[in-house]
């Protein structure tokens, strides 16, 4: 029997405040006040800033998912708009820094949360190990019954969205509304430029939106559909975490946040609803978080299959196999498996010694990715010069406010000196990838 695989407006819109809301607003809060020096109202200035960029730069890609039914999301449009070769390296990134980067860092918060719900030390060793056995339960999972793998997707948004709204709500009724404008705070901050680096951390929390446009093909009337799922979902998620950032901020105080990093969150429940009410708001984090992880880790293995059947990875003939009823590419997952576990280790030891100040391996792939955007929106532009894309807003104002959205959260990132290494480690993988990619044509 032929299965429809449709979705409606609504449903679209819920995919998207899904992926995109995940476990980045719970432990970059305390990352976002320290760039900020405390300020409140200039946190929020960059979550709105983020979201412009990422409004139109889903209206901008949704240009290209509209114009073709390939199926692989980034990596297809580069490809037809851009060039094979391009598309490989940006597979390539994906592969060796994107999936595996975020993915280490949501499994480390899955043993940060843990044992603040278990009331246990979180020494590195047992937050690293907590997080790595997580890892294996939604690997596995995921490898043996992609189905078990979307229920619990479905689970988890809906307990992201009562956990946001119901500590927003309680901020705003128990904080102290004047930590917003409190003149010491902004004082503090000077006139320096430095606050824009949020843009970092904020951007990771938004980290998600593109892959939306994977599911173009798959939406009733896509064409209409999907550029106004494209910007509700994003305003939706703006609303959110504006409303729980300024929300936990007046009540459990910028400074104290600072002070106590991730931890914040079972602060403001404990304070909320006491010990036993923090206890199920910490497990709804957790599946909150753990949600996030499978997510992840359900479009990483399929992520070496879909280079390999373009021919753009090595062993492209076993990679590329996906057995008749199955569902997962069984040797692309190994190969993100083994990935996995090499960043997991090296998220280990950057966060154990503090390698990285203020910041993890998550934010390594934010300023390349948004690189990659730009040149995704001047492809739209070139469209609609050549008389491809019809109407001057879609093909020409849109992907402009777009690209300077972007631009301002590179200028963002640049603000950490530590974004230099991570596009230099970027530039080495891609690197890599071109000259694999070379070899191959002229073989």
């Amino acid at each position: 029997m032929h299965k429809e695989k449709e979705y409606g407006l609504f449903t679209a819109i819920a995919m998207i405040v899904g992926i995109v809301i995940g476990s980045g607003i719970f432990f970059k809060s305390d990352n976002i006040l320290v760039y900020t020096n405390g300020s409140i109202i200039k946190g929020i200035l960059v979550f709105t800033i983020a979201a412009i960029g990422i409004i139109f730069g889903s209206l901008t890609i949704a240009v290209l998912a509209s114009r073709t039914t390939k199926p692989g999301g980034l990596i297809t449009y580069v490809e037809e708009y851009i060039g094979p070769k391009v598309a490989g390296a940006l597979g390539w990134f994906q592969v060796f820094i994107y999936f595996p980067a975020i993915l280490s860092i949501v499994s480390w918060i899955v043993g940060v949360y843990l044992c603040m719900l278990m009331g246990w030390e979180g020494t590195p060793e047992r937050v690293g190990f907590i997080g790595l056995i997580a890892f294996l339960i939604i690997y596995f999972v995921n490898y043996f019954s992609a189905l078990l793998g979307g229920a619990f997707q479905n689970f988890s948004t809906i307990s992201k969205v009562v956990l946001i709204a119901v500590l927003a709500i309680a901020g705003f009724i128990y904080g102290d509304p004047k930590l917003i404008t409190s003149s010491e705070v902004v004082e503090a901050t000077g006139s320096s430029l430095a606050w824009i680096g949020a843009l970092s951390p904020i951007a990771f929390s938004y980290d998600g939106w593109v892959v939306a446009t994977s599911i173009s093909h798959e939406i009733k009337d896509s064409k209409r559909n999907l550029p106004i799922a494209l910007v509700f979902g994003p305003i939706f998620v703006l609303i959110a975490y504006v409303s729980y950032f300024v929300g936990v901020s007046i009540l459990v105080g910028p400074q104290r946040i600072m002070e106590l990093g991730d931890a914040h969150v079972n602060e403001a429940v404990t304070m909320l609803f006491g010990t036993g009410g923090a206890k199920i708001f910490l497990i709804l984090i957790l599946i909150s978080v753990l949600g996030t992880l499978n997510g992840f880790t359900l479009g990483f293995l399929r992520m070496p299959y879909l280079l390999a059947i373009r021919d753009m990875f090595p062993m492209a003939k076993k990679v590329g196999y996906l057995e008749e009823g199955h569902h997962v590419p069984k040797c692309s997952a190994k190969i993100a498996f083994v990935i996995s576990l090499v960043y997991i280790f090296i998220n280990y030891i950057t966060l154990k010694y503090d390698v990285i100040p203020n910041s993890d391996i998550s934010e390594i792939p934010i300023v390349a990715s948004y690189i990659i955007y730009v040149i995704l929106y001047i492809c739209v532009i070139r469209l609609y010069l050549k008389g491809e894309i019809q109407g001057v807003g879609k093909g020409l104002i849109i992907p402009l406010i777009a690209a300077l959205g972007s631009l301002t959260i590179i200028v963002g990132g640049l603000q950490n000196p530590m974004t230099f290494l991570y596009l230099g480690i970027c530039g080495i993988v891609v690197l890599i990838a071109l000259r694999y990619l070379h070899k191959k044509s002229v073989a």
